[in-house]
């Protein structure tokens, strides 16, 4: 229980655009991509020789997540 409420409560999910799963499900992605795509930019205005011709990460929400895709797949084709 334990492990399930930090996996799904303050672990940054990579697919997940480095937002928690919880955040994703509450729809608080979208602010918080927002906002740290707006400080990236900030930074990188301030000190562009830090990031040379690089863009700033890709804050952009997701689309639709699945767990298990092939699975879901199969059960569609079955169908």
């Amino acid at each position: 229980e334990r492990f399930v409420s930090w996996y799904n409560t303050e672990h940054r999910h990579s697919k997940l655009n480095f937002v928690t799963p919880q955040q994703r499900h509450n729809g608080k992605d979208t602010a918080l991509l927002a906002q740290r795509q707006a400080i990236l930019e900030q930074t990188k205005l301030r000190n562009p020789s830090r990031w040379g011709t690089r863009p700033v990460r890709n804050c952009a929400p997701i689309g639709p997540v699945t767990l298990n895709p092939e699975k879901e797949m199969k059960m569609q084709q079955a169908a």
